[in-house]
């Protein structure tokens, strides 16, 4: 497909296939405490607190550990078997909600969690980067990241029906709705780590080169920002800006005078306009330039996301939202192609968990700033998501330089790339 390696395909499809199950979750475990199933302590806090520790723990945790979890992956050349044991550590938890009765064992599994998927995300965009050549490095981030979205927005179609659908009975064996719900998800993993064990394997340049030293860098040669930090930055300002929306529904909707479904499509619209343009973009990328599309995507992302705070229709949240959708689709593969180009061999690991830790501390960073700053205002989350954009903008254009050289046609020169700084 596209021309792309089958391991690319394969990691590609297990992420989907995990996806789906994660984003399960995000739609059950709420659903799940407050239905009474769990007990116990609470510590003091209230139910609807505690819910919010349990889903944002999983981001924390699995944002912070990614670092390490790339660092280590590089010194043992070991791609593959990280992503077996973060899948593996994911099957196994999530059929252990089925058994959790209380919410310290919710906290222990969740975070668990977090910890493991940890270890797939990082060394999965390691060996996609690796297993790409400097002339499809975009389209193969472009699949890969369509794939893992649709798995992401195909997860909360189903979940509600899986979960509204129970009581099933299965080889004589009567299983609720929740507990359909927790096994479905660990079969989305379970897949993933079929196919990654079947299809997949270390590329041998990845295994020569473990071990190599190296530190991490906020500071380039030149006295500015580090191109890779740079792009973490940016990628850590969209995750804020179109993660501003999930906190504050209640008010969006009375506010638009809309019911869920509306909601639900403008939620949607984002994860459509990925699917739709992350493949034709990452390609794009390859034959014109990473640093253009990035700037364009953030520049696109600022009108986008301030838009949001003086919409009077639900129609207009929705275009808006399909424009942070394209937004979007410019900056990922992009951004994540142009990290790959500037990795240094054997440190993909390293530098690309930069970029995917900043994506998951956005989502978790945004829903709490929404929260926070909508008393002041409906339109103060949205003014504030798109002054992060135009800064992302900003800084992208002053910090970062190409990686693919261009020539007079306006298309890449393959045997002429920028290499690296040493």
């Amino acid at each position: 497909m596209f021309g792309t390696d089958r391991r690319v395909l394969a990691l590609a499809l297990a992420r989907m296939a995990d996806a789906v199950g994660n984003s399960f979750l995000i739609v059950v475990l709420p659903v799940y405490i407050a239905s009474g199933t769990v007990s116990g302590s609470t510590f003091g806090l209230a139910e609807a607190m505690v819910t919010g520790i349990v889903l944002s723990l999983f981001g924390f945790l699995n944002s912070f550990t990614q670092p390490f979890a790339g660092r280590i992956s590089d010194r043992t050349g070991k791609r593959k078997l990280f992503i077996l044991l973060g899948l593996a550590i994911l099957t196994a938890t999530n059929i252990a909600y089925a058994f959790a009765g209380s919410y310290l064992s919710l906290v222990a599994i969740r975070a668990l969690q977090g910890v493991g998927v940890a270890f797939t995300i990082p060394c999965t965009i390691a060996l996609v980067n690796e297993l790409a050549t400097s002339d499809n490095r975009g389209g193969n981030m472009g699949i890969f990241n369509t794939f893992r979205l649709l798995g992401f927005g195909l997860g909360p179609i189903a979940a509600g029906s899986v979960v509204d659908g129970g009581p099933y009975t299965l080889a004589g064996i009567q299983l609720s709705g929740f507990d359909a719900a927790f096994y479905f998800a660990a079969v989305g993993a379970f897949v993933s780590y079929l196919l990654v064990t079947l299809l997949v394997s270390d590329p041998e340049q990845t295994q020569a080169s473990a071990g190599e030293e190296f530190d991490l860098s906020l500071r380039d040669s030149e006295g500015g920002l580090d191109p890779v930090f740079t792009l973490g930055l940016t990628t850590l300002f969209l995750a804020i800006s179109i993660a501003l929306l999930a906190t504050i529904e209640p008010t969006i909707n009375d506010r638009l005078d809309q019911g869920k479904t509306w909601f639900g499509l403008q939620f949607a619209a984002f994860v459509l306009a990925q699917v739709a343009l992350q493949a034709p973009v990452g390609r794009a990328s390859d034959r014109f330039g990473r640093r253009p599309f990035i700037i364009v995507g953030m520049v696109i992302l600022v009108p986008a996301t301030f838009v949001q705070g003086f919409v009077d229709t639900s129609i207009q949240m929705l275009v808006a939202r399909l424009l942070q959708g394209v937004a979007g689709a410019l900056v990922f593969a992009p951004a994540l192609a142009l990290a790959g180009d500037l990795a240094r061999e054997g440190q993909s690991g390293t530098q690309l968990s930069i970029l995917t830790m900043a994506f998951g501390l956005g989502t978790a960073i945004g829903p709490l700033a929404s929260g926070f700053l909508v008393r002041y205002g409906f339109e103060m989350p949205f003014e504030f998501g798109a002054t992060l954009a135009a800064l992302g903008a900003v800084l992208v254009y002053t910090q970062v330089e190409e990686t693919v050289a261009v020539g007079a046609d306006g298309e890449a020169e393959t045997d002429s790339r920028l290499t690296p700084q040493d």
